[in-house]
């Protein structure tokens, strides 16, 4: 991707396919696969070809923490046990069972399927995260999805840099060194990690600019990748538990304007991240395969028989670790249908992709690493089809399996939370109100629109309940009427500023509160 043109022209693509697949409600990361696909098998299309560096340093580090900001403390707590037990024990079982399938049904020798077993046996937090953004699962199972793909890392890496010294090195596998690389990995990111979270903590408490606090933010996930790399541990897990640790406090850092700055900007970072990164997968696949040889014209075959054991091996860990958490739960009938969903919910994606370019062209020795193409094309081939195949699917089967959640369950739950917080917000006011220290005229404006926000929840609670299709029209006749009202007040916004009445500052202030109330009443 030498032409600037190129990059440009694929950045459009990858917006345009992405803004489209939102407004079709279809997972974009699936959507955007394909569309790099045909993309690349267009005459005339140049060869993509992906840098290892350019994914691991700039793309990775702030998706990674975006992801891991949207788990919840309070939840990961609570499924750490299943986590753990996924991100090491799964991890080892995939990259043993891909390694044994692709030594026996493919021409990679032991060594080369050991290092493919090792890049494809974690699951993509990246894709992930993606995918499940608009899935109803219930928190728990969301988490857990959501932690073991962030968690796994350091293991897979582990088990790739021993596969691949094994294999360009000819040396002996050092499980025992394993162990020791592994704790450091794991052990260093995660110290680094949080050792950073609380600096930058610490600065951003007494920070107020906006500014500043957008270019922390957009700081904070590079500095602990770069940092962990440094010191020889793992970026990945560095990010994620940095991402973790502010995550959950970022509520008590910033005010709620920066709060909203912040999640607009990131959010368009992480939407412009997302549909490139997701479209060179597809892109990068012609290239790859145009670079086999001719003993390796069976590679669909090989790809379809890896990625069947990656789900089988899955299904098969997951179905007995159900059943213990739930029989330990208290659950006497075990319910199969959620490992059946976090099985199909398991995709890879960018990072397996990472680690497999990253795979040395030449030994120790010198010589070329032949069987390098074969293990890039099936990488990169499993990566589309989980995407692909279980990225579509993946919404059927949760509706299919009954554990997603009702959108009136959501309602509820909103609903009430809002008559908590007027009702507490009233008694507060009561309070005041008997110290007679506010003017009355205040007290009573105030009581006014609690009031109102309690009646207005209350309602929302009585619809949940089933009241009929009567209020909901006309609380959809009041939504639109008030989005007209805010299309003229905007218009007579521009007038006075136009005829010098009032300063850009005061009309920057009054767009942003109207554009925040209808952005408000859209996603009603």
């Amino acid at each position: 991707m030498r032409s600037v043109g190129t990059v440009l022209a694929l950045v459009v693509l990858a917006t345009v396919v992405a803004t489209f697949a939102r407004r079709w409600r279809i997972p974009a990361p699936s959507l955007l696969v394909v569309a790099g696909l045909a993309v690349a098998l267009l005459p005339g299309t140049p060869q993509i070809e992906i840098s290892p560096e350019i994914i691991g340093l700039v793309v990775l580090p702030p998706l990674l923490y975006a992801s891991a900001e949207e788990l919840s403390w309070r939840e990961l707590r609570l499924v750490w046990k299943p986590v753990g037990v996924l991100a090491v024990g799964l991890v080892l079982a995939s990259a043993a069972a891909v390694g044994a399938v692709a030594s026996a049904v493919t021409p990679l020798s032991w060594q080369m399927a050991l290092v493919l077993g090792s890049v494809l046996a974690s699951t993509d937090p990246v894709a992930v995260t993606a995918l499940g953004r608009r899935l109803a699962l219930p928190p728990k199972v969301q988490v857990l999805v959501q932690a073991e793909s962030l968690f796994n890392d350091a293991t897979s890496l582990v088990l790739f840099r021993v596969a691949v010294g094994v294999a360009v090195a000819s040396a002996a596998a050092d499980w025992g060194a394993a162990g020791t690389e592994f704790a450091v990995l794991a052990g260093g990111g995660t110290v680094i990690g949080a050792a950073l979270a609380a600096v930058v903590a610490l600065i951003r408490r007494r920070t107020e600019d906006p500014v500043l606090e957008t270019v922390i933010a957009l700081v904070t996930p590079y500095a602990a990748y770069v940092l962990a790399e440094a010191a020889h541990t793992s970026g990945v897990t560095s990010v994620v538990v940095a991402g973790v640790v502010l995550g959950g406090r970022g509520d008590r850092l910033t005010n709620a304007r920066i709060r909203l700055q912040l999640h607009a900007v990131y959010g368009t970072v992480v939407f412009l991240l997302e549909s490139v990164v997701f479209s060179l997968i597809g892109l990068a696949l012609p290239a790859q395969v145009r670079a086999l040889s001719d003993a390796d014209r069976a590679w669909p075959l090989y790809a379809l028989a890896v990625a069947g054991t990656l789900i089988a091996v899955r299904l098969l860990w997951l179905v007995p670790l159900s059943a213990l958490v739930q029989r330990k739960g208290g659950i006497a009938r075990t319910n199969w249908r959620v490992p059946v969903v976090l099985t199909w919910a398991g995709t890879r994606g960018v990072v397996p992709l990472a680690a497999a370019l990253s795979i040395p062209v030449t030994t120790q020795a010198g010589s070329g690493l032949a069987e390098r193409p074969l293990v890039l094309v099936l990488t990169t081939s499993v990566v589309v089809v989980t995407l692909v195949v279980q990225g579509f699917t993946l919404a059927p089967v949760v509706r299919r399996s009954g554990i997603a959640l009702e959108p009136d369950h959501t309602e509820r739950e909103e609903a009430g939370a809002r008559c908590s917080l007027a009702g507490a917000g009233m008694k507060r006011l009561e309070e005041l109100a008997e110290l007679e220290a506010v003017p009355d005229i205040v007290i009573d404006r105030l009581r006014r629109g609690l009031s109102a926000r309690l009646e207005d929840a209350r309602d929302r609670l009585s619809e949940t309940n089933g009241t009929g299709a009567a209020t909901e029209s006309a609380d959809l006749v009041y939504r639109q009427l008030r989005r007209d009202l805010i299309s003229v007040e905007t218009a007579e916004l521009q007038r006075l500023y136009d005829d010098h009445l009032i300063s850009d500052t005061t009309r920057r202030r009054l767009q942003r509160s109207l554009d925040l109330e209808d952005a408000r009443l859209a996603d009603a």
